[in-house]
């Protein structure tokens, strides 16, 4: 149908002629209410955005010499966060020296989760970022789901810190030793 022809008939028809298919021979055309068919697209799209949860993923600190009291306010925390539908970052800063004991560091991550056990699943296994050690937990709905995914992957070795090198012209006590 020639364009003229269908734009008369949209005319008369108070409707608007809109292009529905652009890369087809010929172009496809349809003759409808455009005001009305972006209310309801419009109407759809907040709908589905109504349905929508928005999954945060929150961040709890710890130092590695955390006390008693402080960590079971940070495991609260923690649970009030993922029953909330949160995923939560956990995040072990060491500062100075406390990065040569990562051991530390993952017996404190492994707390967190023996204290989460049943509300929460670990989604990313620890690991060494600099001077931070990171791991991600999920509420247990989601843990589910991801459960199967983490008992296939292998737990992340945190690497062991190197000895300094002793500097040159001092000697260590036990290398004063072995050398008399």
């Amino acid at each position: 149908m020639p364009t003229s022809q269908a734009q008369e008939m949209a005319r008369r028809a108070n409707l608007d002629l809109v292009e529905v298919a652009s890369t087809a021979v010929p172009p496809v055309c349809r003759l409808l209410d455009y005001g009305k068919y972006r209310y309801e697209q419009e109407k759809k799209e907040r709908e589905l955005r109504k349905s929508q949860k928005v999954t945060l993923v929150r961040e709890i600190r710890i130092r590695p010499k955390i006390g008693d009291h402080d960590f079971d306010a940070k495991v609260r925390a923690s649970k009030k966060l993922l029953e909330e539908g949160d995923k939560v970052r956990v995040v072990i800063m060491f500062r100075g020296r406390e990065i040569t004991h990562p051991d530390l560091g993952m017996k404190l991550l492994q707390r967190v989760v023996e204290s989460l056990q049943g509300v929460a699943a670990i989604e990313k296994q620890p690991m060494l970022d600099g001077k931070r050690m990171i791991m991600v937990l999920s509420g247990a709905a989601k843990a589910k789901t991801t459960a199967k995914e983490t008992a296939t992957k292998t737990p992340e070795k945190v690497p062991a810190m190197p000895a300094a090198p002793a500097e040159k012209g001092k000697e260590t006590q036990h290398a004063k030793a072995k050398n008399p």
